[in-house]
C-alpha cells in the first residue's frame, strides 16, 4: 500500500470518484489507500459536494510550508498522551474542525470546540486554548461566547479559581435538546402565519404543513435524545466480532 502524501493525480481521481457518487471506501480501494485517508482528505477540503482537487493540493502544500516555518514546540507543552502520533492527532483535529464548520460554526469557533473535544480532560482554560491553537485571547473569548450561547460548552472554576471551559458527558444532550426546542419554536411561528394569511389559502396550507413536519421532527429529536442519554454516561464495551462470535 503506498505511503506518503496524496499526489495531485490521486486528488484528481478522488474528485472524479466523488462526481461519480462513489463511496469513500471504493475510492480508497481504487487508489490503494486507507479509507480514513480519503475521508480526511475530503472533509478537510470542502466536503464531498465542494471538493476540488487543485484547491486541495494547493492547500496541502500551503500547510506543509507553514509547518516548516512554524516555531519549535514549546518545551513546556506536554507530549501526546498514550503514545499518540502528534501529526495524526493534529490532522484529526483539522478534520473534526471541518465537520463543525460544515454544520454552520465559524472557523475559529469550530477550532476551539474540536480542541476541547479531543482533550482527555474535556476542559481547558482560555490561556490553554490560546496556547494550543496559537490564537489570541480575544479570539478565544469570542468563540467561547458563541459556543456557550448555543449550549455547546459550559464553564466552571477550578481550585485556583480559573475559569475552565468544559465539554462533558451531558453537554451534547443539552445541546440537542436546545436544538429541539429551537425547532419547536419554528413550528409555533409557522402556525401564527396560518391565521394571518387565512386558513385554506395556499400560503397558510404551506405553513401548516411546515408546522406539522417540524412538530414531528422536534418531538422525535427530544424523544431520541432522552432514550439515548445513558449512552453518554456509559463506557464502550468490548467490540463484538463481525461473525457474531464472542
Amino acid at each position: 500500500m503506498p505511503g506518503g502524501r496524496l499526489t495531485a493525480q490521486e486528488r484528481q481521481q478522488i474528485a472524479l470518484g466523488l462526481a461519480d457518487g462513489l463511496a469513500y471506501a471504493e475510492i480508497a480501494r481504487r487508489l490503494d489507500r486507507p479509507t480514513s485517508t480519503i475521508t480526511r482528505e475530503v472533509m478537510r477540503n470542502g466536503g464531498p459536494t465542494a471538493y476540488r482537487a487543485d484547491l486541495a493540493h494547493r492547500a496541502t502544500e500551503h500547510r506543509a510550508r507553514r509547518r516548516r516555518k512554524a516555531a519549535p514546540r514549546d518545551p513546556g507543552t506536554p507530549p501526546q498522551a498514550d503514545g499518540r502520533d502528534a501529526e495524526a492527532v493534529r490532522e484529526y483535529e483539522e478534520t473534526f474542525t471541518t465537520v463543525f464548520m460544515q454544520s454552520g460554526l465559524p472557523k475559529m469557533t469550530a477550532r476551539v470546540l474540536a480542541c476541547l473535544y479531543t482533550t482527555d480532560s474535556g476542559c481547558l482554560t482560555a490561556a490553554e486554548l490560546a496556547g494550543r491553537l496559537r490564537i489570541s485571547p480575544a479570539s478565544v473569548s469570542k468563540a467561547i461566547a458563541f459556543l456557550e450561547s448555543q449550549g455547546l460548552i459550559r464553564r466552571e472554576r477550578d481550585e485556583r479559581r480559573r475559569e475552565r471551559y468544559v465539554v462533558d458527558d451531558d453537554v451534547m444532550y443539552q445541546s440537542t435538546m436546545a436544538s429541539a426546542r429551537a425547532t419547536a419554536h419554528l413550528s409555533e411561528v409557522a402556525r401564527q402565519g396560518v391565521g394571518i394569511l387565512g386558513p385554506g389559502t395556499p400560503a397558510a396550507e404551506r405553513l401548516e404543513n411546515i408546522a406539522r413536519f417540524v412538530d414531528f421532527v422536534s418531538e422525535s429529536i427530544a424523544r431520541a435524545a432522552d432514550q439515548a442519554r445513558e449512552i453518554l454516561h456509559s463506557k464502550p464495551g468490548p467490540e463484538t466480532p463481525s461473525d457474531g462470535t464472542t
